[in-house]
């Protein structure tokens, strides 16, 4: 009896199997997944847009809680690198990280300002409004310059500043026997290309 109920579920088995038909790739997929990042072609390889087309995506409220955000964190960092929670690599990325975000919340002020300089200059042509309107604007207008050329000039010193510290990294690895003189090249050049974009 137990023979035969055996017998039963092994022909059964064999039955359902000889149904399937083995996919011939079981790793491809029917359907392509989205890309999860739009534009990224744009992004990786620095299409130039206008003002006029970037302008509308600057997001000023999000760049400004991350700013804020990476503040508050870098605020800490010199006490999680005491206590090896992150290491002097990290500590230094959070720092260019912060530099890049003032600069990039800077233009994105500067965009705004002009903006607003633009719109209270044609609303002057057009008679709406008086000549001591627009002096406020014109003082943001100013003032936001001065703090994206500040931010911008502290960007390029936090990239160099980095770049100095991954050339130094690289050549105590070197002495160590852990690189390679290709990665001092490496870190000599990037370091000279900073420095001549600066001036």
């Amino acid at each position: 009896m137990w023979r035969f109920a055996a017998l039963l579920i092994t022909i059964s088995s064999l039955a359902v199997a000889g149904n399937n038909s083995p996919d011939p790739d079981p790793g491809a997929f029917d359907v392509e997944p989205p890309l999860l990042i739009r534009n990224r072609d744009s992004e990786k390889f620095g299409v130039s847009q206008s003002p006029a087309e970037t302008a509308p995506e600057l997001d000023l409220a999000k760049l400004e809680k991350q700013f804020e955000r990476a503040k508050r964190n870098a605020a800490v960092l010199d006490k999680f690198l005491r206590i090896g929670a992150l290491s002097k690599l990290e500590v230094e990325q959070r720092r260019v990280r912060l530099a890049h975000l003032e600069c990039d919340l800077a233009n994105a002020r500067l965009v705004a300002a002009k903006q607003e300089m633009l719109q209270k200059d044609s609303q002057l042509t057009a008679g709406k409004i008086a000549r001591t309107d627009v002096s406020p604007t014109e003082n943001n207008l100013a003032i936001a310059i001065q703090t994206a050329h500040a931010a911008t000039t502290k960007r390029e010193q936090a990239d160099i500043d980095a770049a100095q510290a991954n050339l130094q990294r690289q050549q105590k690895l070197f002495a160590l026997g852990s690189a390679r003189k290709s990665d001092i090249l490496r870190a000599e050049q990037k370091l000279a290309d900073l420095r001549s974009q600066k001036n």
